[in-house]
């Protein structure tokens, strides 16, 4: 163990190098096992001037023209005609001001495995899945978190829930957990199983004392931008009495929890059973949920137990429920729905794509349950990628919106572009027409990541080649049953 860490260190460390950005290396070495020193990106004082604000506040609404005032990480003030000595002028003329995207459900770790299944749609996410989960090391578990996180950051989105379904070895947790390190996002590491453990053998969670004490303890390297939670398979991977075995554990760690739910039938998920055991709560959040009955929902409304939505993963994968009809009951039990992309081999995690396709989806269908139904509106699409993201990890009142007092994740979108201009209705305009090559700003946490269309805090060459080779290596081990 110590050897591998020492050579996975190694190869981190080499990397993450800066481009001349000014911005001094993200990557630097750390003992066997031991987390490395904080990223050295500073916060600033700024000044966003004359932008469009979506403030995703409902007390604010959507402001024309409006500055934002950021200083150490907080958005500070929101008015018209600011002016503050020494702040860094971000000039937001003819562009959209929005808070960062959540996205509330992404399996990172198999983020470089995004194109493993076969064109011809016979080996599809579960079988290529299963055949490659086996085969990363914990390079490949950095590479590709890493990439998940550039990724990301480079569409708009400042917060991600890392739902690590495959934690292989305390030196797969250390590299993912270095991986978000040097990514500086915003972001839930759940900590979970190694994929295709037996059904009826019980998750112990063997090494998570160790990671809570070396990551998030009182020298965690996050500066606050990381917190940890733990995943479970659910009924749905395991046997209905080692999940609750597992939750006897989770309850008693005090750690915020999700769980997978079906997609199909049939509905092995209880959520009524769940209330009564005094599972559900905003702390425990349930992914998919597409048969969920009218019940169970009704009991996730009642103890506000969040749901993660992911639009593409739902379509594709839900063989015998109806995703639509299904996303309409959410709705109308009143639940906190965010959005997510689940794993880039079902979809990209590009929150424009998930809000415009949403959005298309949530129209009431005649002879339904949904036919007197609203539609949905490019509103709520934008809550669900933002605010409700947000609210479903236990940090709506960190970010989420452009409210004064909340940290500052704000995103400045190109409105002036092609695909944009002329604009009618500033969330219509984001929705309908917004892509991520419009994305021109991001800060996280008052720290500016990307400007100018340019990602300042990443080696995108070296993370590039670093994915392709943790890539080819896992295909070539894979053998015969992943060449088609």
């Amino acid at each position: 163990m110590r050897t591998t860490r020492r050579a996975f260190t190694k190869a981190a460390g080499a990397m993450i190098a800066l481009a001349s950005t000014g911005i001094p290396s993200l990557a630097a070495p750390a003992r066997a096992g031991t987390p490395s020193a904080a990223p050295a990106v500073r916060r600033g004082t700024y000044l966003i001037k004359n932008g469009m604000v979506i403030t995703v506040d409902r007390n604010q609404g959507v402001l024309p023209r409006a500055d934002i005032l950021i200083r150490n990480g907080v958005i500070e003030r929101i008015g018209r005609g600011l002016s503050v000595p020494g702040a860094q002028l971000i000039d937001a003329t003819d562009m959209i001001v929005m808070p960062g995207f959540v996205n509330s459900h992404y399996h990172m770790w198999s983020a470089i495995g995004r194109s493993f299944t076969a064109r011809n749609g016979g080996f599809s996410y579960y079988p290529a899945k299963s055949a490659t989960s086996g085969l990363y090391t914990p390079e490949d578990f950095y590479n590709s978190v890493l990439l998940a996180c550039a990724e990301l950051v480079n569409g708009g989105t400042t917060t991600v829930h890392n739902w690590s379904h495959n934690t292989r070895s305390p030196a797969h947790a250390d590299a993912e957990l270095r991986a978000h390190q040097h990514s500086l996002l915003r972001a839930r590491y759940s900590y979970g199983h190694i994929d295709k453990l037996p059904v009826d053998e019980v998750n112990r969670y063997h090494d998570l004392a160790r990671v809570r004490r070396e990551w998030f303890g009182a020298d965690s390297p996050f500066d606050g931008l990381v917190h940890l939670g733990l995943n479970l398979r659910g009924p749905q991977q395991s046997t209905d009495a080692v999940f609750h075995e597992e939750m006897k554990f989770v309850k008693a760690s005090g750690l915020p929890v999700a769980i997978h739910a079906p997609q199909e039938s049939p509905n092995n998920v209880d959520a009524v059973d769940y209330e009564r055991r005094g599972y559900l709560g905003p702390d425990f959040m349930i992914a998919h949920y597409i048969p969920a009955t009218t019940e169970d929902l009704a009991a996730m409304a009642r103890t506000k137990t969040p749901l993660s939505f992911a639009t593409h993963s739902e379509l594709r994968l839900s063989s015998t429920g109806d995703a639509r009809a299904a996303l309409f009951a959410m709705r109308a039990a009143g639940l906190t729905i965010s959005l997510s992309s689940d794993a880039t081999s079902i979809a990209p995690p590009d929150m424009f794509e998930m809000m415009r396709f949403t959005w298309n989806l949530g129209v009431p269908w005649a002879g339904t349950p949904s036919e007197r139904a609203s539609a949905i509106s490019v509103q709520e699409v934008i809550e669900m990628a933002t605010i409700n993201g947000a609210v479903a990890m236990g940090i709506g009142d960190i970010t989420g919106s452009i409210t004064e007092g909340k940290r500052a994740d704000i995103i400045l979108v190109r409105a002036k572009d092609l695909n944009i201009w002329p604009i009618g209705n500033i969330e219509t305009a984001i929705v309908q027409s917004g892509t991520t090559s419009n994305v021109d700003t991001v800060l996280v946490d008052g720290r500016l990541i990307k400007r100018h269309g340019r990602l300042l805090a990443y080696d995108v060459n070296r993370i590039v080649r670093g994915a392709q080779r943790s890539s080819a290596r896992i295909l070539d081990s894979a053998g015969e049953i992943l060449k088609f």
